[in-house]
């Protein structure tokens, strides 16, 4: 029974000794690991920062570069490689963009079409590194590549001294690679030699053999407008002829945005030109539309060209501060051309008429057939008086007197017609005696009128039996009246201070040979002025651009003086611009020295210089542009290419001379 007794001891003990020397360690441990904490914490802290710090301006560059903000390069200074790497490329974008920015701000910044394709040509060979460029477009049949640029790296090649050859579209098979990028829509890279069919660049790069990138042009519609080539030397010996395929992606990124500046620059181009076509052909109509008027449009733009050239390039007041810009000269060159655009609506009869009964015909005649029905009715009455039983040699003495009375009087009137010489008092009152003259009409003059005669000579009675009518007539029906053209009235839109006729015409018989001086009526002479007014009506109705708003002013203004007393606006000297004074100028000049006015013989050099010097001194013109106009050397300049030798009696130097005293002015 004792064998299967088992025995325990205990033995106790405190836990606090048991345990004491674990606890020591485990507090020492938690004491070392705080330590530890402690000092690596701020060391953590400390790489951590000096690790994020790259990161923080890369982040701080690229919300830069979200802000399209590219100054600046990207530096960082890291141990870590990738980001070293991520700073690098981060630049290399930063910097591709900028350029990029760059190069597309420099080409849509460029006005001129002819120097953008300079600019596309040579920016593409600088990214490109090539060496030459050479930019060929399309025709406009789309059949053949007609070089406009070409650059090499010794600089632009003059388009005139270009050997480069059309290329042709219309083969099956184009066989070189500026033609098939064209056909393809696609960029072609191709190795030629000098002595290969087309090598574009052959006369320009001092190549043997060269590799050519053509990358074609395509516009908005999807369609090939032109091809961009690519010239880089490969000859055997060269130290580095590789091709960089980044660089070509970049030039076909670039040549997108290039087509799209060449096509809205080519437009503007094809827009000014047909403007400029536009202008000549108003010009040139209204100088057809009369032979009175000759080349007179043509000729006033070159005249103000002229003097505003003299004005720039003067360096004394008041023309010390006067310039223009190319929007300046191109505002001058519609306002010289369009200044008499108005007359387009001025009747040709009242331009040309050159007599003063000349309407669409001339009114003499009807005159004249009644003098030979007087000369008629007084054979009849010899006639008469013979049959009756008197004398007939008293009688022929009778008739043969009032033939020479009836002579002499429709000689005068005839003379009074032609306009040549001023109208006496007295010889006005000759003409009213004359008119009273009567005669005999047997027939009905309402009958196979028009609308307008009929309406103008109101209801006539049929007639029943012979009247008698006056000589020389001023009928109502002769009254045309206004058609509502009150451009005096009161806060016109234009500014019109004209004071306008009672009638629109007047064409009484008596009333228009009793005219003073020249041909024209008081009517007349206003629907001739008129033609300023309506060149200001047609010029405003025009959506002009900003830099041609001027073209209205300019033009209109021609005849207005410094003194306030000119058309249509009276305006005085301050308000007007001075290119406006300096048309004045020229278009005074011009009308007195015109060779091909048939109705009259144009004046010679000095008497020309004398009426404008005439004028000046009535401050109807403005005297420093006529001096600026004799002393730059333009009026001696204009005289010998357009007057004829007759006409130049004095040099512009010899009469300055003349007119000081001896001394030059």
């Amino acid at each position: 029974m004792t064998d299967d007794i088992v025995f325990f001891v205990a033995i106790t003990a405190p836990e606090e000794e048991l345990v004491a020397e674990a606890a020591a360690i485990r507090l020492q441990s938690v004491w070392v690991t705080a330590m530890i904490l402690a000092g690596a914490l701020p060391l953590a802290w400390l790489l951590a920062s000096r690790i994020a710090r790259p990161l923080r301006k890369l982040t701080w560059e690229t919300d830069r570069i979200r802000h399209f903000d590219f100054t600046g390069s990207v530096a960082t200074n890291s141990l870590i490689l990738e980001i070293s790497m991520l700073a690098e490329s981060t630049n290399a974008m930063k910097a591709s963009i900028q350029k990029f920015l760059v190069l597309i701000s420099s080409v849509a910044s460029e006005p001129r079409f002819d120097s953008l394709l300079q600019k596309i040509t040579e920016e593409a060979m600088h990214m490109s590194r090539a060496d030459g460029a050479v930019l060929y477009l399309l025709d406009e049949d789309g059949e053949t590549l007609q070089p406009a640029c070409a650059r090499t790296s010794a600089g632009t090649v003059d388009k005139q001294a270009m050997t480069l050859p059309d290329v042709k579209l219309n083969g099956v098979e184009p066989a070189g690679p500026l033609a098939r990028s064209v056909r393809d829509g696609e960029t072609v890279s191709a190795t030629v030699l000098r002595s290969d069919i087309e090598t574009p660049l052959a006369s320009l790069v001092d190549a043997e053999k060269e590799t050519l990138v053509a990358i074609p042009l395509r516009a908005r519609d999807g369609q090939v407008s032109g091809t961009l080539g690519l010239a880089f030397d490969t000859s055997p010996g060269r130290k580095d002829t590789s091709i960089e395929p980044a660089r070509i992606a970049f030039i076909e990124a670039f040549s997108g945005f290039a087509v799209v500046s060449l096509e809205s620059r080519r437009l503007l181009k094809m827009q000014k030109a047909l403007l400029d076509a536009f202008i000549r052909l108003m010009a040139g109509t209204i100088d057809a539309k009369s032979p009175y008027t000759g080349g007179h449009c043509q000729r006033v733009p070159v005249l103000t060209r002229m003097i505003a050239e003299a004005a720039c390039a003067a360096d004394t007041d008041p023309f010390r501060e006067f310039s223009l810009n190319e929007e300046g000269w191109e505002a001058l060159h519609i306002a010289s051309w369009m200044h008499d655009c108005g007359k387009v609506t001025t009747p040709e009869y009242v331009v040309d008429k050159a007599t003063k009964l000349e309407t669409l015909y001339n009114r003499l005649h009807e005159i004249r057939t009644r003098f030979e029905v007087l000369r008629r009715d007084a054979e009849i009455q010899y006639w008469k008086q013979v049959a009756g039983g008197a004398d007939e040699t008293e009688e022929r003495k009778k008739l043969e007197e009032e033939y020479r009375l009836l002579e002499a009087d429709f000689e005068f009137v005839a003379v009074c017609n032609e306009g040549r010489e001023f109208l006496t008092e007295q010889q006005k009152q000759r003409l009213r005696r004359i008119g009273e003259r009567t005669w005999m009409r047997s027939f009905d003059d309402g009958l196979g009128l028009s609308v307008q005669e009929k309406q103008r000579k109101g209801e006539s009675n049929p007639l029943h039996e012979p009247i008698k009518e006056s000589l020389l007539r001023d009928a109502p029906e002769h009254l045309v009246k206004n058609r509502g053209e009150q451009y005096s009235a009161p806060g016109n839109p234009w500014g019109f201070q004209m004071k306008t006729p009672e009638h629109c015409y007047n064409f009484g018989e008596l009333y228009n040979l009793s005219i003073s001086r020249g041909t024209l009526t008081e009517e007349e002479r206003f629907k001739i002025n008129e033609h300023s007014v309506q060149t200001i009506i047609m010029l405003n109705g025009l959506p002009w651009p900003k830099h041609l708003r001027e073209v209205p002013n300019i033009a209109g203004g021609h005849h207005e003086r410094p003194d306030g007393t000119g058309y249509p606006r009276g305006l005085t000297r301050d308000q007007m611009p001075l290119e406006a004074h300096m048309m004045a100028v020229a278009d005074i000049f011009e009308a007195l020295t015109a060779p091909d006015r048939p109705y009259k013989q144009p004046k010679i050099l000095s008497a020309t210089l004398d009426i404008l010097y005439g004028m000046a001194e009535r401050n109807h013109i403005d005297l420093d542009i006529l001096e600026l106009f004799l002393q730059s050397g333009a009026c001696q300049h204009y005289a010998a290419e357009y007057l004829r030798p007759e006409q130049l009696d004095i040099t512009v130097e010899d009469y300055c001379a003349a007119r000081s005293g001896g001394r030059t002015l």
